[in-house]
């Protein structure tokens, strides 16, 4: 099964994909071992990624417009927030994007967070890697926008996008803690509207503080609803992808990556649930010790 599944997908077979997808969501028997045999890939991963309201599902919605119409074949996963009731998407697939569901050259795909802090899907580097395994031009990871805390985005993307808009003046202090440090691109969407280009300027003017070394952040103004700026952003991306080629971003991309999984094993069992009623139970034992607590759960893994 697993085999024929893996040959399909490397053929573009979506249906093929979408189950294979499903099958490593819910640790099916044997999804470790196909995941081992996925052949090498370099398909370049774009996140967007940003607070709520700030467009950018219309973003995706018209960059995808602008590469299909350059003969390019994208996958699109969308991280949703769970539903408190079964942990599926909540949002499901984008109401915006309805235009590319039956699309041949365009895959879409909504992933709940099933609680992952992080603001991306416990599996999500197992999924993109088996994305990777199909032949697209780009897959496109939009994140849920939970803000500061969305920190997972800047360990899977080659490019992270980081969309805002005008009225985030106030918040650009606050961000400079969270979103600053994992933006490759800003995109200032809604650009029409009032001191648009007032906080652009104060948005260049912080970066430029403290820009990388070798890779200025750009930060561009687009207005997604009617498609405006998305050529410039879909080259200012190319542009920043041919940079991270040659540098170290990508081991440590990698890097990054192998660490998370590492992780996710080690963790595997460990519920947080049954840690809390643990304590509820030892934490009024004489001679209760945080540490010893925790070496018991170390030294069962």
């Amino acid at each position: 099964m697993w085999q024929s599944l893996l040959n399909n997908i490397i053929e573009g077979n979506f249906k093929a994909l979408a189950r294979a997808i499903s099958l490593v969501e819910n640790e099916v028997e044997g999804y470790e071992q196909f995941l081992s045999e996925l052949p090498n890939s370099h398909i370049s991963i774009v996140g967007i990624t940003g607070p709520p309201g700030a467009g950018k599902s219309t973003l995706v919605d018209a960059l995808i417009g602008y590469w299909v119409n350059q003969g390019k074949r994208i996958a699109v996963l969308c991280i949703d927030p769970s539903s408190p009731f079964n942990l599926g998407a909540l949002l499901g697939d984008r109401i915006r994007m309805t235009e590319w569901y039956t699309h041949p050259n365009v895959f879409i795909r909504s992933l709940a967070t099933r609680g992952s802090l992080g603001g991306l899907h416990p599996h999500i580097i197992e999924i993109t890697e088996l994305v990777q395994a199909a032949p697209f031009d780009c897959i496109i990871v939009e994140t849920v926008g939970v803000g500061q805390s969305e920190i997972e985005i800047v360990g899977l993307a080659d490019t992270t996008v980081v969309v805002v808009v005008p009225e985030a003046g106030d918040e650009v202090q606050t961000m400079k803690a969270g979103l600053m440090e994992i933006a490759d691109l800003f995109v200032v969407n809604k650009s029409d509207r009032p001191d648009s280009d007032i906080f652009v300027r104060n948005l260049r003017s912080m970066l430029s503080q403290g820009s990388h070394e070798l890779f200025e952040t750009p930060v561009l103004k687009t207005i997604a609803s009617n498609k405006q700026g998305i050529s410039e952003l879909a080259v200012a991306i190319a542009l920043h992808q041919q940079h991270i080629i040659s540098s170290e971003k990508k081991v440590w991309l990698l890097t990054e990556r192998v660490y998370q999984l590492i992780q996710q094993k080690k963790m595997k069992g460990i519920e947080k649930e049954a840690i809390r009623k643990n304590i509820e139970n030892q934490i009024h034992l004489p001679g209760f010790n945080l540490f010893n607590f925790a070496n018991k759960y170390n030294d069962a893994s």
